[in-house]
């Protein structure tokens, strides 16, 4: 593994630890030290008892191999069982896709990560600087460029599908109209907007949309053929329903300015191939 991969290996631990689940299925990857029947008790404990999920699906990934256990259902009105093949919205789990790509294109020459934004926007865009730095796509893809975690200009007409309205042209305005309140670099703050942008960059970069981009670069190397944004009917029919705190079955999210930050779709299958070659 390179330097620059390793780097990002971390970066994406850290992502993982800080990205928050809301509303979007859990998929955890375990060292295996318990058993599949100690991990389907907790399962079996969080949905019956607890009511913390209608269904879920775990994979563990250890120097054995790695094992798919599921509980519950895909959702309140079916008997089907959630299983490694389970369709889930992966929510910001994707902003670990965005950075691999971010490292993949500096491994292969096309970038780098001190580059500046401004670099790969439209001339039209005005990147705020401050104190004489630009943001860098490095600043993006560690949450360190200032930026806050969602736009001023955020006003989504469905608060069931919120991103789905949120134009590229919404995304340039606020950027360009912006002012930044600390150094860039001096401090982490979460930020779906800045992952969002990182993902418009690198795609604009390669010139082709962010969902081809993830499946040039990482799914179809790697054989994950379930992970998608877009559900071709076979995907969709084993898609799992997402259900809020109180369990009432919730509306898909679109996002489709802001795709790098969240908008995937994958199973426990497919990232446990893409745990197995980090």
């Amino acid at each position: 593994m390179s330097s620059t991969r390793q780097r990002f290996v971390v970066l994406l631990i850290v992502i993982l630890l800080c990205a928050g689940s809301g509303s979007v299925p859990y998929m955890a990857a375990a060292q295996g030290s318990q058993s599949d029947t100690e991990i389907q008790a907790i399962l079996q404990q969080r949905i019956d008892q607890y009511k913390k999920s209608v269904g879920i699906v775990v994979g563990v990934i250890n120097d054995q191999g790695s094992r798919v256990i599921g509980y519950g259902r895909l959702n309140q009105e079916s008997d089907r069982k959630p299983d490694g093949d389970t369709v889930f919205e992966i929510g910001s789990v994707t902003k670990v896709f965005t950075a691999i790509l971010l490292a993949d294109m500096v491994e292969r020459g096309e970038l780098r990560l001190d580059d500046p934004i401004s670099k790969f926007l439209p001339q039209s865009v005005k990147v705020p600087t401050r104190n004489g730095k630009e943001i860098t796509l490095l600043d993006l893809a560690t949450h360190t460029s200032g930026l806050p975690r969602m736009p001023n200009n955020f006003a989504p007409k469905d608060l069931n599908n919120p991103y789905a309205d949120y134009t590229v042209e919404q995304m340039y305005a606020f950027l360009s109209n912006h002012t930044l309140t600390r150094d860039i670099g001096a401090k982490y703050e979460y930020s779906n907007y800045g992952a969002g942008l990182l993902g418009h960059i690198l795609a604009l970069k390669a010139g082709m949309d962010y969902e081809t981009l993830v499946k040039t670069r990482i799914c179809d190397p790697l054989k994950m053929n379930s992970t998608r944004i877009q559900l071709a009917p076979e995907l969709r029919a084993r898609l799992a329903t997402g259900h809020d705190g109180d369990l009432k079955a919730v509306a898909n999210w679109d996002l489709p300015t802001l795709a790098g930050a969240g908008a995937l779709r994958s199973t426990v299958n497919d990232l446990l191939k893409f745990l197995a070659r980090l």
